[in-house]
């Protein structure tokens, strides 16, 4: 494994941690909550911003509008066996989501579950920075590279690692704050 793709792999793991981040409720209407809802559409679950037009015209609802009437109700369905925590109203053209304010119990909630995906991106780069660094250690005792070669290659990963937990934790604090900010 080369560094580049050590740090390619990293960088990814931090985009995850991140997308997993955007679909944890902030008490503001947001279209990525809905990112995570999966739509059992003709047989074959479906991301639901894939089958609707999903838009925030205030800070506090969520509309969707599926492009098919007639999955109108598969939809609605979908989001009330999502894990989001908001009760869908349908008005025959549009389903509407209310975003009600957080009370301080979910606010609790919800940084747990902010920190246990802030905890998976972490373990994601831990195992890659071990892969990389089990690579390294083959070409060593291969002698491919020098073992000067090999301590330096480990310390420049170990590096790119804790630059990246640096950044998940960036983005734990980050969106803690959205969180319990009323």
């Amino acid at each position: 494994m080369k560094l580049s793709d050590a740090e390619s792999n990293m960088q990814k793991a931090v985009e995850a941690t991140q997308r997993a981040f955007n679909t944890i409720r902030t008490g503001r209407a947001n279209a990525t909550l809905l990112d995570r809802v999966m739509v059992d559409y003709y047989g074959s679950p479906t991301p639901l911003k894939s089958l609707a037009n999903i838009n925030t015209p205030d800070a506090s609802t969520i509309t969707i509008q599926p492009y098919d009437k007639t999955s109108l109700n598969v939809v609605e369905k979908a989001i009330q066996l999502s894990d989001i925590g908001l009760t869908p109203n349908n008005d025959g053209q549009v389903i509407r989501l209310n975003v009600p304010p957080l009370t301080s119990e979910r606010r609790k909630e919800f940084v747990k579950m902010a920190s246990k995906f802030a905890e998976e991106g972490k373990v994601a780069i831990r195992n890659i920075r071990r892969d990389a660094v089990d690579s390294v250690r083959k070409q060593e005792k291969s002698s491919e590279i020098s073992e000067d070669e090999s301590k330096d290659l480990q310390d420049k990963i170990q590096k790119l690692t804790d630059k990246h937990i640096a950044k998940i934790d960036e983005l734990l604090a980050e969106k803690e704050k959205d969180i319990t900010t009323l």
